[in-house]
């Protein structure tokens, strides 16, 4: 039986934020719980950007009875206006007493400005219960607010030869049914969802969120030098959801026409022959899509780990074995390194066992 105290509410409040990953866009996700006399009178998230933050949704249910309280918010509350007022002076408006904040915002328009602003009103204020968690929780907007480019996730699942396919190309399927719920979790959980050329050449994959219930969608992204990228191919022609082909200045004019016809964004980055995928992530950065799941093979995968633009790595591992060489597309297919040490490490790994399929993550270091 969990014990009631500061850990236990403010872990409530992170279990909800972690609810709404997906659904706020390059804001964070943040919960807030406010407790007075013993009983919790006020629970909120941030759930879109724009509206209400969790501060807000919690003191409007606590309706007025907030005076003497205390409040669990996973991010600082912010100070300034946005597109909402400030969370700090309607927490003092309330007559809050005292607010357990788990980590500080990056936001350089907040920067601790929020907790300053409490505590000049009298109220109480500490910081940093269960911070590593909070932090995780919102890696993708603190990644975005600090650069400006979007925190990339590469996923991919292979065989325990490293083979994202037989010699053939036949892939269906590597990985079990749950490792591809997880997957489309994964879809909702990103604003944006990237694949090279070659991908939608060989599946034609649509891209979508498909879970048991309705999921969002993300922006589909195709890295396509020479915009090779079928007419009639699904991200082009379906119709679901937005898509964005990145190519270069050497493409086809007449194929960037026809696809802009269609609906589809064109984001030009580099002269060829292949995308500057650098100057590709800041271009979709200032499109304001904070996170992208990277589905790529293993050229794009290979190419985004080596230029440092992945931020998480996310490894499905199927009990199989396919050999085929080089025939056999590998997971990451890029120059390589030298020396043992000198290999792209994973750190703070996470091991998961789904069924018979084991999940690896962790963060890329050189």
């Amino acid at each position: 039986m969990d014990t009631m105290n500061d850990e236990f509410y403010m872990s409530l409040a992170l279990d909800m934020a972690e609810r709404a990953q997906g659904q706020t866009g390059i804001n964070p996700v943040v919960g807030c719980v406010v407790v007075k006399d013993g009983a919790m009178i006020g629970l909120g998230t941030h759930l879109q950007r724009g509206t209400g933050h969790a501060e807000v949704h919690a003191l409007n249910m606590a309706a007025g009875k907030a005076q003497g309280s205390t409040a669990y918010v996973t991010l600082e509350p912010c100070s300034h206006y946005g597109k909402t007022p400030p969370c700090s002076q309607r927490l003092i408006d309330e007559g809050v007493a005292r607010v357990v904040v788990a980590c500080e915002d990056p936001n350089p328009q907040v920067a601790g400005r929020g907790i300053a602003m409490l505590r000049e009103q009298g109220i109480e204020v500490e910081v940093g219960l269960l911070s590593s968690r909070a932090q995780r929780l919102n890696e993708k907007f603190i990644k975005y607010i600090l650069t400006k480019q979007p925190f990339v996730t590469l996923k991919s699942a292979s065989t325990l030869d490293g083979k994202l396919a037989t010699r053939t190309g036949d892939s269906k399927w590597i990985s079990n049914g749950q490792a591809r719920e997880i997957v489309h979790t994964l879809r909702h959980r990103h604003q944006g969802i990237m694949v090279g050329v070659n991908t939608v050449i060989a599946d034609n994959p649509s891209l979508t969120t498909r879970m048991d219930v309705p999921g969002l969608n993300p922006v589909r992204i195709v890295i396509d030098s020479m915009l090779r990228i079928p007419l009639d191919s699904a991200v082009v022609s379906d119709g679901e959801a937005p898509t964005i082909v990145v190519t270069t200045e050497s493409a086809d004019p007449v194929k960037r026409a026809a696809l802009l016809g269609a609906g589809v964004q064109i984001v030009v980055s580099g002269t060829g022959p292949r995308v500057d995928l650098k100057a590709a992530m800041r271009a979709l950065g200032e499109l304001e899509i904070g996170s992208i799941l990277l589905e790529g093979g293993g050229t794009l995968n290979g190419a985004m780990l080596e230029s440092g633009l992945v931020d998480r790595v996310i490894l499905f591992f199927a009990p199989k074995i396919v050999g085929g060489g080089a025939a056999a597309p590998g997971t990451f297919d890029f120059a390589g390194v030298e020396l043992m040490k000198s290999a792209i490490t994973l750190v703070g790994l996470e091991v998961e066992l789904l069924g018979d399929n084991v999940c690896i993550s962790g963060t890329p270091i050189r």
